[in-house]
């Protein structure tokens, strides 16, 4: 489900972003969603000595596998 999110920009920072989104043939509304997206990338990079870590650990482990239908079909029966 889509939600509306608001956001006050002075107009000078909306003509630049509307002749930006235009450059690049997009609406403004996909403008703002392609570049809310690079930034969120950009600043959710964790360091990778934790993600590391991580799947060391998990390595340490042996967790029972199936095939993804099996495991479906198990989950559905409790």
């Amino acid at each position: 489900m889509s939600k509306r999110l608001q956001v006050v920009v002075s107009e000078a920072e909306l003509r630049g972003f509307r002749r930006a989104a235009g450059g690049a043939g997009l609406t403004i509304s996909e403008w703002v969603r392609q570049a809310l997206r690079r930034a969120e990338q950009a600043t959710a990079v964790a360091d990778p000595s934790e993600k590391l870590d991580s799947v060391r650990t998990a390595a340490c482990y042996a967790f029972p596998t199936a095939d993804i239908d099996r495991m479906l079909e198990e989950i559905e029966r409790g």
